[in-house]
């Protein structure tokens, strides 16, 4: 067994096909079957069922599968930090929510090309579920999302207090009135959104069950459709007085427990944070409006 193997093994996995895994690693079919039967020889099992429609993994190919991706950040890294002694390099993957995004994303990239030209900084925007999965799937090397984050293999360290605030048409009828009207709307994002789910806590806190939900897929649009008076929302109240403030929009406080989001940065236990990630962690902390917790 060698590293190709592992990559052939890993190409049939994520295709589906002895064929597509052949074209995605430079070979021939052949050289892909004989890479597998050899590999399920060394391990004494199958890897991989086989039918005339399509490959999938088994148990134990489900395990090895885990197995691959620690070896190829190991070897990655080693890589890394062989290749850049005295300076900061490799590829950074990071995760974060809409918000974190729009408020910080910017800033940081800059901020990396200009003093760590050798880092490749990649962000990802994602709903938390998915981000949690792409972490423990060595996807991304971290994640800011809302904590506490209670899940096996998974480590984390605060990184700051957000207050969050309903959101309403300056212009149209006061909350009280919106909250009393059948159907209420609210402005969200889709199923998973940590905000959509402050917004139904807090309804539900009012008595409120039965409302109509609006899903879009951005902040702009958000604001856009709650300014426009065609229902409430909910969001960080950093994001509106930064990017918002002009903005014909009224905001509501809420009680602690629901108004306040702790965002933590999540990575696996297992993998012992890098050095351009750290690095990344003081340079979001230096760059941040609000002390951190």
């Amino acid at each position: 067994m060698n590293t190709n193997d592992l990559k052939i093994f890993e190409a049939v996995a994520s295709t589906g096909s002895f064929t597509k895994a052949a074209a995605a690693t430079f070979t021939v079919q052949s050289n892909v079957t004989a890479r597998i039967k050899s590999l399920e020889e060394e391990f004494g099992t199958e890897l991989f069922s086989r039918t005339s429609r399509k490959v999938e993994l088994t148990g134990s190919g489900k395990i090895f599968m885990e197995y691959c991706k620690q070896i190829s950040q190991l070897i990655a890294e080693a890589k890394s930090n062989i290749q850049h002694m005295d300076t900061l390099g490799g590829t950074l993957r990071i995760g974060c929510i809409e918000t974190t995004m729009a408020l910080k994303a910017p800033e940081i990239l800059h901020y990396f090309h200009e003093h760590y030209p050798q880092v490749e900084l990649e962000f990802k925007s994602h709903m938390r579920q998915a981000l949690l999965h792409e972490v423990l799937n060595f996807d991304l090397d971290a994640a800011f999302v809302s904590g506490p984050v209670n899940v096996a293999g998974l480590d984390q360290v605060p990184v700051r207090e957000e207050q969050l605030v309903i959101l309403t048409a300056r212009q149209g009828p006061k909350l009280e009135e919106l909250l009393g009207r059948h159907p209420l709307n609210i402005v969200v994002f889709g199923q998973g959104c940590v905000f959509r789910s402050r917004l139904e806590s807090w309804l539900s806190s009012k008595g409120i069950v039965q409302y109509k939900s609006t899903e879009l897929n951005s902040m702009e649009g958000i604001v856009n459709f709650v300014e426009a008076g065609l229902g409430i929302s909910l969001l960080p109240e950093e994001v509106m007085s930064n990017y918002y403030a002009a903005r014909k929009i009224a905001t509501h406080g809420l009680n602690k427990e629901l108004g306040t989001m702790h965002t933590v940065l999540v990575f696996r236990k297992d993998k012992r944070p890098s050095k351009a990630l750290n690095t990344f962690i003081e340079v979001y902390r230096n760059h941040s409006n609000k002390p951190w917790q």
